[in-house]
This record gives C-alpha cells, structure tokens and sequence, in this order.
C-alpha cells in the first residue's frame, strides 16, 4: 500500500446500514435516490459497482414485516374482533410504510456486508469436471461399457 493513500477504518455494516452511509469511510451517502445507489462515494471515492443485492433487501424486509403485522393482526382480530375496516385501514398502511421503511437501511447493510466481507461470484473448480460419468460425460462412458 502506498505511504500517501488514506487509511481507512471501516464501520461494522449493520452501522453503516443503519445510517445509509459509505462501508469504507461511513461518511459519504450510499443512495442518490430513494433505493438508487450512488455511483461512487463523494467523501472517499469508492466504487460502488461491487454492490449487487439483487433482491435481498425486499424478501427480508417484505418476509420480516410481514410476519410482524400479520402476527398484531391476528391477535387484535382474536381478542377485540374489530370490524373490517379497522383492519383495512390499519394493516395494508403498516405493510406499506413498513416494507418501504425497511428497504433502504437493510438494502445499505446487505452492501456494506458485501464490502466488509469482499464477497465476490463464486467460483467452483469442479465446474464441467465431475470426472466419468460426469454430466458431459455420459454418453462417452456408456459408449465404453459397450
């Protein structure tokens, strides 16, 4: 590492998740929309195109918050028997407002993870190498055995 590039301190994910922020230096904003992500860090210039959450963030937000209304529905149905329309006004906000309250901090995290822990695509080297009888192989192994 050259003498003269900044050292960096990088904040757990779940802080730099929570805040929005840069996972290298926690100081720059990790958005520049609501779930857009910035191109690069404007405080220390990260690129961000390592982040890929794919959708991640809405089937942990969409599962967590869904089981948490869907349990306080289930016990103010079964023990005050309100009328459907307490419900309808009650339950279809909390399940918006919470999943679109939700996205961006678990969104920031599920990047800051990625960052934090160098995830990279995977790769396999037994990939098209399974040997005799492999997947490619098939069709040569029984031509042998004939």
């Amino acid at each position: 590492m050259a003498e003269d590039a900044p050292s960096y301190d990088p904040p757990l994910p779940i802080i730099s998740g929570l805040t929005c922020r840069c996972p290298r230096c926690g100081k720059g904003p990790l958005f520049s929309g609501f779930l857009q992500m910035a191109k690069s860090c404007k405080a220390c210039g990260l690129d961000f195109s390592f982040a890929d959450p794919a959708d991640g963030p809405a089937f942990f937000v969409m599962t967590a918050i869904g089981m948490i209304v869907i349990a306080v529905f289930t016990y103010v149905e079964v023990v005050y028997h309100p009328p459907l329309w307490v419900h309808a006004v009650t339950v279809f906000p909390a399940l918006i407002l919470g999943c679109l309250g939700g996205l961006r901090p678990v969104k920031a995290w599920l990047v800051a993870s990625q960052y934090f822990h160098k995830a990279e695509e995977a790769k396999f080297s037994s990939l098209g190498g399974h040997g005799e009888g492999g997947f490619g192989n098939r069709g040569k192994a029984r031509d042998r055995a004939a």
